[in-house]
Parts: structure tokens; C-alpha cells; sequence
């Protein structure tokens, strides 16, 4: 089959504002002088955003990480935290910024979450939080989490980079664990090109995180805590504003074309997909696949480099394991052996192509390339075997 276009298809671009909506907000920037501190569209953004995820507090950062290295602060976390090796590294680099030592446990098969049935063995007399990640949007077993955390007196900071908006029985994932935290760099669903956010349940703890971003200050000579600044701009705030107006028309044709992949992929063997479950909003922010070489024919790295020989970028996220890298993986909890499912989902994933913008001739181009891949592997297969057959007789 050949294409009209041939040009690269990445496997993300970011939402964008009209460029001319963005500059009658630039030109009233320019105008006001406060492009940071706290400014209109900030405070204009920090309330839209608790509106649209439907929580009661929110404080906006320059980057998703800042918010993480925050939130350990702010709760005092020290010792040891539970979390996955199944993330992006940040996850577990916040912990290493405060001193904290990560504790990986591994993960559950569906869910690519944090499994609960795993974490109680891993408490130990210094563990002090779980830091669980809804991976790519997914949302984590709260309940059964919080249970565990309840019983050890242990906190819970969600990294919620994935799951803007994301929803179970019309509640936000935002509301569980002590704080949550939010990720609005470009390639996210939801983009303010860099940022992020903590969401918290209280005010006391709002006042307490916007003095821990400016420096720990909380008046003109008062400083209450070693602060760090985190601060989002106004430029960011008003692209952001721009950008919540249209982020639920990007999550439908996300949802298109998550559709269009499965009906095609689940005649594949081989491929295997996450699945809508029932009662959640999903946002839509990945689409991984998890390739079987013994089915498909074809390794998960042979099938990469196909695809990228086609100008189509997949990303193997998340490869290699968080616990594999050397500042890690000395760690009693990091060794393969303990991680088994988090090991061989890292070596089968590789996230199809998925943004707002993606044309349908371009989800035909990649389909193409992963079904034309596996017919080939199937026959060459079909016909080694016949030959064998053959040459025996």
C-alpha cells in the first residue's frame, strides 16, 4: 500500500491555543507589567482548573516535577516511600532530590498501577508514604491503597501526571491520597507548554505549598520555611486558560482515535491494549501496546525500529525500568527478580501515535505498517513450518 504523505508522524504534539486568541492575551500582559508573582491569569487559572477537575484547591507550578519535590516537603516525608518502577523517572528522582529512599514494588498486569496486594510486604519501620502513578491515565486502586495506608499510618501522594481529568463514578482521581499531583508539560492531554500542579483538600495546606514555591515566604518580610521557586508565569497562565476551552474536544478525537486503534488491533496477534473500563472518564493521554514476539512474530524492538523506518515514532514508555538505572538499581528493591511484571512490560510497550491532530490517513499508515508487519511474520512462519514439514519426509 503506498501513501499520499510520507512525512514523520511523532508519537505526540501539543495542544495549541489560536495564536490570535493568544496574542489579545499577550498584548494585556504587556499592558498590566506583571508577568509573574501571582498575576491575573494565574489566580484566572488556578480557579478554572479546581472548577473543571472538580477539587477544592489547586496551586500551579512552572514544571510537573517541582510539585512532586513539593508535596514531600510539605507532608515532612523522610525514610522510605513505596512506589513503582514503572514511571518516568521523575517520579522516583523527587524522591532521591529530598533524601528519600525509593522502595519499588511491582506492578499489576492490567493496570500497568502500583499493586496493592505487593505493598504491605514492602513496609518496613522507616517507610513514611506511597507515592503511587496512575500510568497513562489509568486509574490506580485507591481504595485498596488508602486502606493500606490507613493501617500503617502512612501518606499517600498521588503522581497524577497522566490523569488530567480523569474520573471514576463522575469523581476526580484528584481527590484520593493526601495530595495529587499534575503535569502540564506539552506533551500531556492538557498543556500550559510547561507546568504542572498540586492538588490539596484544605486551604491551611493550599497557604502552606503556594510559601513553599515562593521561596517560603508568606508576607513582604516573612519567611516561614525553606521554600524553592515554583512559580508559573502569566504567559504560561493565559495559554492555559486558552488551552482548558478546547482540551474536551481534544479528549473526544482522542477517544476516535483510541476506537480506530483497537477495532483494527484486536485482530492482530499478538498486540495486546488497554481497555476502557466501566464507570471512568478516561482521558486518553497514551495508547500503549504490549507486543507478544512469540504470536506476532516480531520482537517489541524489531517492530520499533519497522515502525520508525516508516517515519513513524512509537515510544517504548516505560523503558528501561526506573530500578534499572544506576542510581537505582543497587537497591535490594530494584532487582529484577522482584519485579516481574514491571520487567516484561517494559520489554513488550511501545505508545502508538496519539494527539488531537492525528489524521486518519496517518492512523491508516501506522495500522498498515503494525498489521502488514505481522501478516509477513505470520506467512514467513506458515511457510518455514510447510518447507520443514517437507524436507522431513
Amino acid at each position: 500500500m503506498s501513501f499520499m504523505n510520507e512525512s514523520q508522524i511523532t508519537v505526540t504534539s501539543p495542544l495549541m491555543p489560536s495564536l490570535e486568541e493568544f496574542n489579545i492575551y499577550l498584548q494585556d500582559i504587556w499592558q498590566r507589567k506583571w508577568i509573574t508573582n501571582n498575576g491575573c491569569c494565574h489566580d484566572q487559572l488556578e480557579k478554572a482548573l479546581a472548577e473543571y477537575l472538580k477539587v477544592p484547591y489547586i496551586s500551579l507550578f512552572t514544571n510537573g516535577t517541582l510539585p512532586l519535590i513539593t508535596a514531600l516537603q510539605a507532608l515532612r516525608i523522610t525514610g522510605e516511600v513505596i512506589t513503582t518502577p514503572y514511571s518516568f523517572v521523575a517520579t522516583s528522582h523527587s524522591l532521591w532530590w529530598n533524601g528519600i529512599q525509593p522502595v519499588f514494588v511491582d506492578v499489576n498486569p492490567v493496570t500497568c498501577n502500583l499493586d496493592p496486594g505487593k505493598i504491605e510486604a514492602a513496609i518496613t519501620p522507616k517507610t513514611t508514604a506511597i507515592m503511587p502513578v496512575h500510568v497513562y491515565g489509568m486509574p490506580c486502586d485507591s481504595e485498596a491503597i488508602q486502606a493500606i495506608a490507613n493501617k500503617y499510618n502512612l501518606k499517600v501522594i498521588y503522581d497524577a501526571a497522566h490523569a488530567f481529568g480523569v474520573e471514576v463514578d463522575s469523581k476526580s482521581v484528584l481527590e484520593a491520597g493526601d495530595m495529587s499531583i499534575l503535569s502540564f508539560h506539552a506533551t500531556k492531554v492538557y498543556n500550559t507548554i510547561e507546568g504542572g500542579a498540586i492538588v490539596v483538600r484544605d486551604e491551611k495546606t493550599k497557604k502552606q505549598i503556594d510559601h513553599l514555591k515562593n521561596f517560603g515566604f508568606a508576607g513582604e518580610t516573612e519567611v516561614v520555611a525553606p521554600g524553592i521557586n515554583g512559580k508559573m508565569d502569566e504567559i504560561r497562565a493565559a495559554y492555559g486558560l486558552l488551552n482548558l476551552k478546547q482540551v474536551d474536544a481534544a479528549i473526544s478525537n482522542r477517544r476516535h482515535i483510541a476506537d480506530m486503534y483497537r477495532k483494527a488491533l484486536c485482530k492482530v496477534e499478538g498486540i495486546a491494549f488497554m481497555k476502557d473500563v466501566e464507570g471512568v472518564r478516561h482521558n486518553y493521554s497514551y495508547f500503549p501496546i504490549f507486543v507478544d514476539a512469540e504470536k506476532y512474530g516480531m520482537t517489541r524492538d524489531e517492530l520499533y525500529f519497522k515502525m520508525k523506518k516508516h517515519h513513524i515514532l512509537g515510544r517504548r514508555y516505560f523503558y528501561p525500568l526506573i530500578s534499572s538505572f544506576p542510581t537505582y538499581r543497587s537497591l535490594q528493591s530494584a532487582r529484577k527478580e522482584n519485579l516481574p511484571v514491571a520487567t516484561k512490560l517494559a520489554e513488550q510497550v511501545i505508545c502508538l501515535p496519539m494527539y488531537s491532530g492525528l489524521s486518519g490517513e496517518d492512523i491508516e499508515r501506522i495500522l498498515w505498517v503494525i498489521e502488514n508487519t505481522w501478516y509477513n511474520a505470520t506467512l514467513f512462519y506458515a511457510l518455514y513450518r510447510l518447507f520443514s514439514v517437507n524436507e522431513s519426509r
